[in-house]
């Protein structure tokens, strides 16, 4: 094969590629926002849509005063609150681990975040994030003391930080029991908690 014939092959290749992700991202974009949740949705939203549908649920009833967060969720049903608090804290450990998910808001939630994740049956899970706020706790000083509002503290702060260990933890946990199965398989069977308003 010649050169630039291996090159166009490579960059169709590529286009495809990029239209594809072009394609995944107008999706996710233009996907359906629900601000109210019926049975009907959520029975009709395939599994690998429904833990979105129901986060963009929750996102919808926040008021805009984002000082009410706190307390607009623990106004939710213990199942609205139990899925909001674990995508947080999946989605800061992903990002940046435990220490990102104390340093952020979403460390607000990390006394809930057990209870929670025992909730919808992930008990490992909640096993480790139990382990995790003790630590946190433990070695708060030693943890937040770079931590001064600037990235550069932010960063600074993960060295050496006695967090660490609970992330990989937390992502070997993940491949065996995959947190966002189990919360999907709770939605499904709790289904009525989701569509109170």
């Amino acid at each position: 094969m010649s050169e630039s014939l291996f090159k166009f092959f490579r960059r169709s290749g590529k286009n495809k590629l990029y239209k594809e992700i072009d394609k995944s991202i107008e999706d996710f974009m233009n996907r359906p926002i629900h601000k109210v949740l019926t049975t009907e949705i959520i029975d009709t939203t395939s599994d690998d849509d429904l833990l979105q549908t129901v986060f963009d649920n929750l996102i919808e009833k926040f008021p805009t005063d984002h000082t009410k967060h706190y307390e607009t969720v623990l106004g939710w049903t213990k199942s609205q609150q139990a899925v909001y608090i674990i995508w947080c804290l999946e989605a800061e450990i992903n990002n940046g681990g435990y220490n990102q998910f104390y340093y952020n808001p979403s460390g607000q939630f990390a006394d809930l975040t057990p209870l929670a994740l025992n909730l919808v049956g992930a008990l490992n899970f909640s096993d480790l994030t139990t382990k995790a706020n003790e630590v946190y706790r433990i070695e708060n000083a030693k943890i937040t003391e770079h931590q001064n509002g600037t990235l550069e503290g932010f960063s600074k702060s993960y060295s050496d930080n006695p967090l660490n260990r609970f992330d990989s933890e937390f992502y070997e946990l993940n491949k065996n029991e995959d947190l966002q199965r189990i919360l999907v398989e709770y939605i499904r069977n709790h289904k009525l908690d989701f569509i109170a308003t």
